[in-house]
């Protein structure tokens, strides 16, 4: 399963760019750092050569398509997010036959990233998190998914988006899952465990003691 770093701060990326598989971007993220947003989107393209999602603004198709041909000329690594509405996958249906690469975001169950994969999507991002939020079981709503794309052979790529906590990532490889987009925080606490900090710390006093 590839990890994403789901994040718009060039720090975060810069330090984990060797490690991760990509980025995901949203709007929420990008107001956060300030500055052009192209400009911000082609720093972070600069630092991995994965796949970096960049979200439009417009709600309507022909708003949308604009939208994404622009940011596709930022970098070749770019990747259109394209909300879940019907204007939406009429976009993503355009943009797929002309090769740009789509992301469709603020999905929330198997209906809608059906719909995503018949329109031609590259990846879905199913939002676990918002969904646990609301008493639902996210890892069930990509469980389904993954379910109904093996069963028509789709090739679009399932994200695992709004991840809260380690037992998300777990999850979602448990399932299956092409990608996790994780934020800074839970990426960082994939590569702990207080066994390793614990075997590290004796390894190198008996170390000590051996040499003393």
């Amino acid at each position: 399963m590839r990890i994403f770093l789901d994040t718009a701060s060039v720090q975060e990326i810069r330090e984990l760019a060797d490690l991760i598989d990509g980025v995901t971007t949203n709007p929420s993220l990008v107001a956060k750092e300030g500055g052009s947003f192209q400009e911000l989107l082609g720093e972070i393209c600069a630092l991995l050569p994965g796949p970096v999602s960049a979200e439009v603004l417009s709600l309507e198709t022909e708003g949308m398509v604009r939208e994404a041909r622009e940011l596709a000329r930022v970098a070749d690594n770019i990747v259109i997010k394209i909300p879940m509405t019907i204007a939406g996958m009429r976009a993503v249906k355009q943009l797929s036959a002309e090769g740009i690469d789509t992301n469709v975001t603020l999905v929330f169950s198997s209906t809608q990233a059906l719909w995503a994969a018949k329109c031609g999507a590259t990846y879905v991002s199913p939002f676990v998190g918002r969904i646990d939020d609301r008493a639902g079981n996210g890892m069930e709503v990509v469980d389904d998914i993954l379910e109904v794309y093996g069963n028509y052979g789709y090739t679009t790529e399932v994200i695992v988006a709004s991840v809260r906590h380690v037992r998300h990532v777990v999850e979602s490889a448990l399932l299956g899952a092409d990608i996790a987009t994780v934020p800074y925080k839970v990426a960082r606490q994939l590569f702990d465990h207080p066994l390793t900090d614990e075997g590290i710390e004796r390894f190198l006093k008996d170390w000590e003691k051996a040499r003393g």
